[in-house]
Order: structure tokens, then C-alpha cells, then sequence
């Protein structure tokens, strides 16, 4: 018999628009229930068995939204270390994204209400850490109740409807003052802007190993996300990604309409995985632009702390497992492994000079 679920040990992901205040229209792990510290489980009043249906709907939640929350950790020092890199694509932001029931669609909206305790208000779901919610405080699970004096909207509509409020004052000012519900007492906040790279960071439903840019978005798959070994590896797939969206080539090789139907695809809880049959229509990437990406990736996992030095072992061990015969693989997609690794291995040389003369990781 499955009782109401323990919730301040769980996450859940979120789906369609955010708030757009970092991590824009990614998925983002659940709020902790009000009144719960952080790292403490808390206990849920006892509740009527959950049906197996709904159990389901929160399972599948739940182990989303741990791949999610690995996402985003290794995510947050490549979007805040890189932000003057990416030039016209970064933005001042909060830091945060919240949702509310009405962000998770169909028996996933139940299982939100009555698995996982969401209701109709906007509860802070993801805090990027090293972003200005994260230095005043923003816990996962405060109730956002106004900004700037105004009082935030409730119900199915509040996403779109609270981040209108919320553009119009952080374009305006440095900091954005909220009030904010934890543990039933209201608490005053003012959040700092934080200078980063807006891409959205998505998780792909699917298990094919792959990553995908359309030029605003970044999507990893699960398949990619449970074949990294560790945060460096999939800081490598993150940058690189990064990388193709800072250097605009979704555009410039003519994938972008196709790569952003297969992210909207994958982003979905339940895909439709016949687009990715064979190549989904994604053309190869070419040898130069690839080279190029592989160059500047470096270079960003660099200057975000991450080991580069062992990207081109990652790489390797990628294409020996997923070839580029595997068509709905990374490596199909990016066919040149022997110019990408020359173009890493000399960005390796370039960033190792430039620590030694203390210069800027600048490419």
C-alpha cells in the first residue's frame, strides 16, 4: 500500500513556461514543503493510499527530476563564468525558476497536488547556485506571494502572468524586492541580478545519447546524462552545446527549425520517439564549424573549474560506444571526431599558456 509520499526528500520536475529568471523554460526539480529545513525530510500527515496510477505519475516525477537537478549543478558555473562570452545571449537575471500545479499537464498536475503537495500559488522550484537568489537566501519550496509591491497571481495563467511583472522590474533595476512565504511567516527579500547566459537548460526524455542547440536552448538527453560518468563529462556536453548556440550555427548549417521541434518533442514527458529515427533530419555538422565548437567549449568548461584536460578521453570513449552508425547518436550528428580533437587538443595548449602567464581564458 504507497502512503502519501514523504515530499521533503523529493523534487520534482517541472514542465512548459518558467519564469525565465536563469534557467528559463527548463524543467526544474520541486520545492520543499514549507516548514522543512534543508538536507531534513519532513513528515507528511498520513494520507488515503495514493492509486497505483498516481504513484506512477509521481515516481516518474521524481527520477526526472534527479537527472534534472544534475543538470543544473553542473549547468550553474558554465552560465555565470561564461556570461561575457556570450555577449547578445546573456541577460541580468534572478537566479530562480517557480512553478505551481498547473505546471505539470494531465495525471502529472494530480500527482503534483496531491502526491507532492502543490497548489495553485507559485513556489520556488530551483535556485542556481552562485546567482543573486542563491546569495540572499531563496530556498526551493518559498512561496512567492509579490514583487515590487505587487501581489503575484495564482491559478493555471500565474507563470506567464508573474513573469511579465517580473521582466519588467529587473529590466529596470539592480535588485528586485519580494516577499516570500517559508514556514508559514512572511519574509522580505530584495534579489540581486546575476549577468549569465540565458540558455535554457532542458532534459530530453529519451534514451538515445544525444544533445541538441537551437540556438536559445540547450537539451542533453537521459541517454547522454546516464552515460557521463561524472560532472566533468557532462560539463564537456554541456559547453560544447553551449558552444554551438554562442557561435549560431543551428542557423548558419540550417538545423535550427528542425532541432528546436525535436527539443519541444523531448521536453514533453511522455515523446513522441519516432522523430528520432535515423537522423530526425538533423544534417551533419561540418568539420570546421564542429572544430570550432570543440575550441570554444574548452575554454568555457575551463574558465567554469572543470577539468578540460580530460575532455578528449570523454570524446573518445563517446564515439567508440555510440559511432556515427548509430544515427539517432551524437556522434551522427558530429561526424568529425579527428578534427574535433585536434581543435581540442590545441585549445588545451592555448588555456594551459594562458594560466601559466596568468592571462585572461579569454578565446
Amino acid at each position: 500500500m504507497i502512503r502519501r509520499l514523504r515530499i521533503g526528500a523529493l523534487r520534482l520536475p517541472a514542465f512548459g513556461i518558467s519564469l525565465a529568471l536563469l534557467l528559463s523554460a527548463c524543467g526544474t526539480p520541486t520545492p520543499r514543503p514549507i516548514g522543512a529545513e534543508p538536507g531534513i525530510t519532513a513528515r507528511a500527515p498520513e494520507a488515503p493510499a495514493l492509486s497505483p496510477q498516481m504513484a506512477a505519475a509521481a515516481d516518474t516525477l521524481t527520477r526526472m527530476a534527479e537527472q534534472q537537478d544534475r543538470l543544473y549543478k553542473v549547468a550553474a558555473p558554465l552560465l555565470i563564468q561564461n556570461a561575457e562570452l556570450c555577449k547578445g545571449q546573456a541577460r541580468n537575471l534572478l537566479g530562480f525558476t517557480a512553478k505551481n500545479r498547473w505546471s505539470y499537464p494531465g495525471d502529472y498536475n494530480e500527482a503534483a497536488h496531491v502526491a507532492f503537495g502543490m497548489d495553485e500559488r507559485l513556489q520556488v522550484t530551483g535556485v542556481l547556485a552562485g546567482s543573486g537568489a542563491a546569495r540572499v537566501g531563496l530556498q526551493t519550496g518559498d512561496v512567492l506571494l509579490s514583487a515590487g509591491g505587487k501581489p503575484l497571481p495564482t491559478g493555471q495563467h500565474a507563470l506567464t502572468q508573474a513573469g511579465s511583472i517580473f521582466n519588467k522590474i529587473i529590466s529596470t533595476q539592480a535588485s528586485m524586492p519580494m516577499t516570500i512565504e517559508r514556514r508559514d511567516s512572511e519574509r522580505q527579500i530584495a534579489i540581486p541580478v546575476t549577468r549569465a547566459c540565458a540558455f535554457a537548460i532542458e532534459l530530453g526524455n529519451a534514451d538515445n545519447v544525444n544533445a541538441y542547440a537551437d540556438g536559445a536552448r540547450v537539451l542533453v538527453t537521459r541517454g547522454m546524462i546516464n552515460f557521463t560518468r561524472d560532472d566533468d563529462e557532462l560539463a564537456f556536453v554541456l559547453a560544447r552545446t553551449m558552444a554551438h548556440n554562442m557561435l549560431n550555427h543551428a542557423v548558419t548549417q540550417g538545423n535550427k527549425e528542425t532541432i528546436a521541434s525535436i527539443i519541444d518533442n523531448l521536453r514533453s514527458i511522455v515523446p513522441d520517439t519516432s522523430m528520432l529515427i535515423g537522423s530526425g533530419g538533423i544534417k551533419a555538422m561540418p568539420a570546421g564549424a564542429d572544430a570550432a565548437a570543440d575550441r570554444l567549449s574548452i575554454y568555457l568548461a575551463a574558465r567554469a573549474g572543470y577539468d578540460a584536460e580530460q575532455a578528449p578521453a570523454f570524446w573518445k570513449r563517446l564515439a567508440e560506444a555510440y559511432p556515427p552508425s548509430v544515427l539517432n547518436g551524437y556522434n551522427a550528428n558530429h561526424p568529425a571526431l579527428p578534427a574535433r580533437l585536434a581543435a581540442v587538443e590545441k585549445a588545451l595548449g592555448e588555456v594551459k599558456t594562458k594560466r601559466a602567464g596568468k592571462r585572461a581564458l579569454t578565446p
